[in-house]
This record gives C-alpha cells, structure tokens and sequence, in this order.
C-alpha cells in the first residue's frame, strides 16, 4: 500500500490521538481529532529516543505542514541555540534514562 494510501486509511479509520509508529526511530504520526472549526487531521510527532528506544521526552514536537518545519529547523540550526544549550548541560543536573518499550506497527517511510 503507497505511503497516502496507509495516511488517508489512517486518518478515515483511526482512533482520536492515536500514534502510527514510522520507520524513522522518533518520528510517529499522529491523529488529531476533529473540531468544530476543522475535520480530523494528522500531524507529524518528533520525539527521538535514547539508546534502548525509550522517547526522550514526555511529548515531542507536533508538526503540520512544511512552513513550521523549516521554522523549527533554521531556530535548531541557529548556532546560539548550542551555545545555549551547552551553558544549560553545566547549569542542570544529569537526569537518568528511561525504561525500553517496544512498539509495533511500523508505517515505512
């Protein structure tokens, strides 16, 4: 089945909030539920994993079409935001890694 296909089928037969895993490790799809304003859509979930694929994050990032992405990625590529980050390693305490999970049904992209 082509990758539209499988979208369309998910969208018209999900669940409200249900995830599709992908063949990238930290990227699932997401549908969201129909509003009063707007039909049911699907929204891309960023959240990569550590080494024993657990997410990193409780939520990731939500992306809907092209524009946010190019947003999102000129505000990741800016150099300042590394050196933000590296002053936040010195400040903030370690935190531990999270338990696996496995997660089945893998959209291939």
């Amino acid at each position: 089945m082509e990758l539209t296909e499988q979208l369309r089928t998910f969208i018209d037969e999900g669940k409200d909030w249900e995830r599709k895993a992908t063949s990238v490790k930290g990227v699932t799809i997401i549908r969201l539920p129909k509003t009063k304003n707007r039909a049911a859509s699907l929204a891309i979930d960023f959240n990569p994993v550590n080494e024993h694929g657990v997410p990193m994050k409780k939520k990731g990032i939500m992306i809907m079409n092209t524009a946010e992405l190019a947003a999102f990625r000129a505000a990741f590529n800016n150099e300042k935001v590394d050196v933000l980050l590296k002053a936040l390693e010195e400040v903030l305490p370690e935190r531990k890694a999270a338990a696996a999970q496995a997660k089945p049904d893998i959209l291939q992209l």
